[in-house]
């Protein structure tokens, strides 16, 4: 089975079911892209910052050898990572990333968060992370219009098909739109029934950019990283909430989840290693949950976010 495909601003079709690499470990992430390829994944979320892109490019490699896909099936997504907004450091560490990856282009590059940080050469430390050696954030002074300018350059020399951001707000999204000369076709952003973004989503969607959720199961994914705010939060997986409409749709609770986000034309980038969960994470797109179901999943919205710097005891208050 594959995905169902929406259409991006750029012309380009992106499939609305894809399979996430973050926290995807360096031994297993080759033989598990090339098991998500098997089972019919297309798109594959990335980013310099997850420490794989090698791995993912080898896991791509053995599939394309195999003859699983051929490279323009493929919807490969990745993104830049906040020391590398210079504009002089956005191509070369796009480069570097393809050349991890083993490919020619991206099909959609992303500013992972609206946040500059002092440059760190890739031969020194790489993935670069928050802190500095020091253990302190040294911001950069570029501009988000500075490093939007230098992703649009990667569109015009053709190593990457579609840009975007991520984890951005509505007043830097119409700021950047005043200037764009190239819009974002995407925003990514974390989204599941406790943090729903509603006000967020309504504006871009408007603008004609697609949201693309992450962490789309909520608290799970934020647990083994040791959250107290994670640990503390009733998994979504044993709401009553999801449980009843799975149970009435014959579905898992991950499956309405994820079927809550693709039925308003969100995409998803769930990822597993159980070859179940990885076919049944496809099949959230042809059956539909009743409007009274959406409604009351909605009801479970507490504006709770889990991926924010300040989660990780950086003092970078991106969402306040």
């Amino acid at each position: 089975m594959s995905s169902p495909v929406v259409k991006l601003n750029s012309g380009y079709d992106m499939p609305l079911v894809g399979f996430g690499l973050w926290k995807v470990n360096n031994e297993t992430c080759a033989d598990q892209v090339y098991a998500a390829i098997k089972a019919g994944y297309r798109l594959f979320d990335g980013a310099c910052d997850y420490g794989n892109e090698k791995e993912v490019g080898q896991g791509i490699a053995r599939a394309l050898k195999d003859g699983l896909v051929k490279r323009e099936e493929l919807f490969v997504v990745s993104k830049l990572w906040n020391t590398f907004h210079d504009g002089d450091k956005v191509e070369p560490i796009a480069r570097k990333q393809l050349e991890d990856l083993g490919l020619e282009y991206f099909d959609l590059f992303l500013i992972h968060f609206p946040v500059a940080l002092k440059w760190v050469d890739p031969a020194e430390r790489y993935p670069p992370g928050w802190a500095g050696a020091d253990g302190k954030i040294t911001f950069s002074n570029a501009t988000i219009q500075e490093t939007w300018q230098a992703m649009e350059s990667l569109v015009d020399k053709k190593l990457a098909r579609s840009i975007g951001i991520s984890n951005f707000s509505a007043q830097l999204i119409m700021d950047l739109l005043r200037h764009a000369r190239i819009r974002p076709a995407t925003l990514q952003i974390e989204h599941h029934p406790y943090l729903q973004q509603k006000k967020l989503i309504k504006y871009v969607q408007n603008e004609g950019i697609v949201i693309t959720a992450y962490s789309s199961f909520g608290p799970l994914s934020f647990i083994e990283l040791n959250m107290d705010s994670a640990h503390n939060t009733p998994t979504l997986f044993e709401h009553n909430v999801i449980t009843s409409a799975a149970n009435k749709h014959g579905k898992s609770a991950a499956q309405v989840l994820l079927r809550w986000a693709t039925q308003r034309n969100i995409a998803v980038i769930p990822k597993s290693n159980d070859p179940t969960r990885l076919a049944q994470n496809l099949e959230v797109t042809g059956w539909n949950l009743e409007e009274s179901e959406i409604e009351a999943i909605n009801g479970l919205d507490l504006g709770l976010r889990f991926n924010d710097p300040l989660n990780y005891g950086f003092y970078i208050p991106i969402f306040a």
